[in-house]
């Protein structure tokens, strides 16, 4: 997930380097789709205007590395950048009247 305004720089620009965190910390951050709620509520608490990506692990190839982070649990992370290419959709992920994202059935 990042701000929709984010992705669509990097899809016009061909590919996608992440957020400043990410770039930070020299990988994207990814969740698979039992733990990106979590991430969410942790990690963009109340932010609005962020878009849902989900992209094919085979187009990744070795730059998606599974490594413990949160509890100790695998999380993908994407060693290089996002193309296109590789995303199978995009969607947008509102806020609800709780505050909390609402997810699309994955």
């Amino acid at each position: 997930m990042c701000r929709r305004a984010e992705w669509a720089a990097g899809e016009a620009a061909g590919a996608y380097h992440g957020s400043t965190q990410d770039i930070a910390d020299g990988f994207i951050h990814f969740s698979d789709a039992e733990q990106i709620v979590e991430s969410a509520a942790k990690h963009r608490a109340g932010q609005d205007g962020l878009v849902l990506i989900a992209a094919d692990p085979g187009q990744l190839g070795d730059n998606l590395e599974w490594e413990k982070s949160r509890n100790g649990a695998l999380f993908p992370h994407l060693y290089g950048a996002l193309k296109p290419g590789a995303v199978l959709w995009v969607r947008d992920l509102p806020l609800g009247p709780d505050g909390r994202h609402q997810f699309p059935e994955l």
